[in-house]
């Protein structure tokens, strides 16, 4: 698997990968049946076809029908997402993320006690 994610995600391309993250590897039948409000089956093939080409999927043949599976692992795909979203709308500053996410979360003293746990570790990791 390739460590850098591709290009960024129309809103069905991004359900279509998160299916075949949850499936892979996954067929057009497979994915188009787990998607919410499902366009036609060749709607879904051709946005498989356009997410290989962007080089998001990749496929192997299955008897008569193509199998896809993701070239970049899921938290590769993730970090680069929210590094985007860091960038456009907080200014680079994952802090300004970080304030946003817990104002808006309502997290309980458990989840809070967690979150403190994982920055303490991060803070004895250098990052």
């Amino acid at each position: 698997m390739n460590t850098q994610a591709p290009d960024p995600l129309s809103r069905r391309e991004r359900e279509i990968m998160d299916i075949v993250y949850q499936l892979a590897p996954a067929a057009v039948t497979q994915v188009r049946d787990a998607m919410a409000d499902p366009p036609s089956y060749s709607t879904v093939r051709t946005l498989m076809g356009t997410l290989e080409k962007k080089g998001h999927l990749s496929h192997t043949a299955s008897g008569t029908k193509y199998v896809y599976s993701p070239t970049v692992d899921h938290s590769t795909a993730q970090r680069s997402a929210l590094s985007r979203i860091v960038h456009s709308f907080f200014g680079g500053a994952p802090e300004r993320a970080a304030v946003a996410l817990l104002e808006m979360s309502g997290m309980d003293e458990d989840k809070l006690s967690e979150l403190r746990q994982l920055v303490d570790e991060a803070r004895e990791e250098g990052r």
